[in-house]
C-alpha cells in the first residue's frame, strides 16, 4: 500500500538526518518545507521533497492533493493513566466547592477511589474502555503513548492492569509503552504499615513483572502523604535489578528532593515539576533526564503551572504530555495541552510542537521511529484542515483542525476488539 500526498502547504518537522532532542533556543527550530510532497510506502515514510522536484517515476496506489493543508508527525504522549475503571466527575464538584487534591485523597477519593472500582472489573472490561480512549486520542493526533498502572494497589490489581496494557500493545496500531506505578498511593489497609506494602511491590509484584515482561518502566509518586525519598530509593534499587528504567512523578505539590534522586538513578524523565526551583533546573541541566510538563493537570486542578519558560531560557529542552487520568486531567487532548503550554507557560508555538513531537519521542525512547518526518520512520502523521499557518493550531484552541490521521501509512478508522470473550 502506497500513498502520494501532493501540494502540501507545509511539511512540518522534516529532516534528512536523525533529529536530535531539542533544548534551549533550538526549541524554536521547527523546519517547514513549503509546497511539498510526501510518499508513504508499506507503513513508512519513503520520500519527500519540494513539488518542483517530484519525479514522474514516483507512482503510488493512491494520490491525494493536500492543497492548503499541513502534514506533521503525529504527537507522542509520554505520560498517561489511560487504563482506569470509570470517570470521577463527582470529585469535580467537590473541587468546585473548594476541596483540595489532598483533602479528596484523605477522604478516600482520588486514586483510592479508582483502585476500589478497578478491583471489581475484569481485564476484558478494562480493555474495552481503554480501547475507546485509544481511539479518542488517536483521532486527536496522538500516535504513540505511555500507559501507567497504579489503580490496582494490590498484587492482583497491579498485575491485572499491566496485563491489560500488554494486551493493548498487541491490538493497538500505535506504539505503547507500559509503566509500573504500584507506588501511586498507599492502600487503605496499609495506611499504618506502608513498609509492608512496599515489600509486596518488591517481593511479589516485581518478580512477576520481570517474568511476564509486563512493563518497560517504573514510576513512583514522590509526594507528601504518598512516597518519600527512602521509599523511592528502596523501590528503585529493586526495580533496577529487574531491568525497569525509572520515569518519576516529582515536584508536583512539594519539592522534596525527588528530582535529584531521579537523576541519580538515571531516570529517563521527571514528570510534573510544577514546584521545581532554579536549583532543580540547574540539576537537570547537568543530566540526561528529560523534564516532562503536564499543563492540562495544572489547568484542571487550578494549580501553578511548571516553569517552562525558565527551563527553556536556561537551556533545557522539555516535553509535554497529557497526564490523561480520571482525577486530575480527564483529557488526552494534546492539542489543548499545546495551547495551554503557549498561553499559561509562555512557550512559543514552535517550542510547544517540538515538545509533543520529537522531544516527547525521546522521552519514550522511540525517536528512531517517531517524532519527525524522516525517511524510514513510521508514517504516523497528522493531516490538518486548510489552515493559514502552523501557529494557528495552538492559537485556535477548542476547534479541531485535524482532518485525518495516518497510522502506519493508512487512514485511521478506529481500533476494533475482534476477540471478545
Amino acid at each position: 500500500m502506497s500513498i502520494l500526498f501532493t501540494n502540501i502547504k507545509g511539511l512540518v518537522q522534516y529532516s534528512m538526518n536523525p533529529m536530535s532532542f531539542k533544548a534551549g533556543k533550538e526549541m524554536l527550530n521547527l523546519p517547514v518545507l513549503e509546497n511539498s510532497y510526501l510518499l508513504v510506502e508499506n507503513g513508512k515514510i519513503a520520500a519527500f521533497g519540494e513539488m518542483q522536484h517530484l519525479s514522474k517515476s514516483i507512482i503510488a496506489d493512491e494520490t491525494k492533493d493536500l492543497s492548503g493543508c499541513f502534514v506533521l508527525p503525529a504527537y507522542v504522549d509520554s505520560h498517561t493513566h489511560l487504563v482506569f475503571p470509570e470517570s470521577r466527575e463527582q470529585e469535580f464538584e467537590l473541587k468546585l466547592k473548594g476541596a483540595s487534591y489532598e483533602e479528596i485523597a484523605a477522604a478516600g477519593g482520588g486514586i483510592l477511589n479508582s483502585a476500589q472500582k478497578l478491583a471489581t472489573l475484569s481485564e476484558e472490561e478494562l480493555i474495552e474502555s481503554a480501547v475507546t480512549r485509544l481511539n479518542e486520542i488517536i483521532n486527536l493526533g496522538t500516535a504513540a503513548v505511555e500507559i501507567k498502572s497504579g489503580y490496582g494497589l494490590s498484587v492482583g490489581g497491579e498485575l491485572k492492569m499491566l496485563r491489560v496494557i500488554k494486551k493493548l500493545k498487541e491490538i493497538s496500531p500505535i506504539p505503547i509503552k507500559a509503566t509500573f506505578l504500584g507506588a501511586h498511593a498507599v492502600p487503605k489497609e496499609y495506611k499504618s504499615n506502608k513498609k509492608a506494602y512496599i515489600s509486596l511491590i518488591i517481593d511479589e509484584m516485581l518478580p512477576v513483572i520481570e517474568k511476564e515482561k509486563l512493563a518497560d518502566y517504573i514510576d513512583i509518586f514522590i509526594e507528601e502523604g504518598f512516597y518519600d525519598l527512602e521509599d523511592a530509593t528502596q523501590i528503585l534499587t529493586a526495580a533496577k535489578t529487574r531491568g525497569l528504567k525509572p520515569r518519576l512523578h516529582v515536584d508536583q505539590m512539594n519539592e522534596l528532593g525527588g528530582l535529584d534522586l531521579a537523576i541519580k538513578f538515571g531516570s529517563i524523565s521527571v514528570d510534573h515539576l510544577e514546584n521545581t526551583s532554579e536549583k532543580g533546573i540547574k540539576s537537570l541541566l547537568n543530566s540526561n533526564t528529560i523534564p516532562t510538563l503536564l499543563p492540562s493537570c495544572s489547568f484542571y486542578l487550578n494549580m501553578k503551572f511548571p516553569p517552562a519558560r525558565k527551563m527553556i531560557d536556561a537551556g533545557l529542552g522539555v516535553s509535554i504530555a497529557s497526564d490523561y487520568n480520571p482525577g486530575s486531567s480527564p483529557s488526552g487532548n494534546l492539542n489543548f495541552s499545546m495551547s495551554l503550554a503557549c498561553i499559561k507557560m509562555k512557550m512559543m508555538p514552535e517550542e510547544a510542537l517540538n515538545a509533543i513531537t520529537i522531544n516527547a519521542a525521546h522521552a519514550l525512547e522511540i525517536e528512531n521511529e517517531m517524532g519527525s518526518i524522516e525517511l524510514g520512520k513510521k508514517a504516523n502523521l497528522i493531516i490538518t484542515k486548510q489552515i493559514p499557518s502552523i501557529k494557528f493550531m495552538p492559537y485556535n484552541f477548542g476547534n479541531h483542525v485535524i482532518e485525518s490521521m495516518i497510522i502506519e501509512g493508512k487512514y485511521f478508522n478506529g481500533i476494533e476488539i475482534t476477540n471478545k470473550q
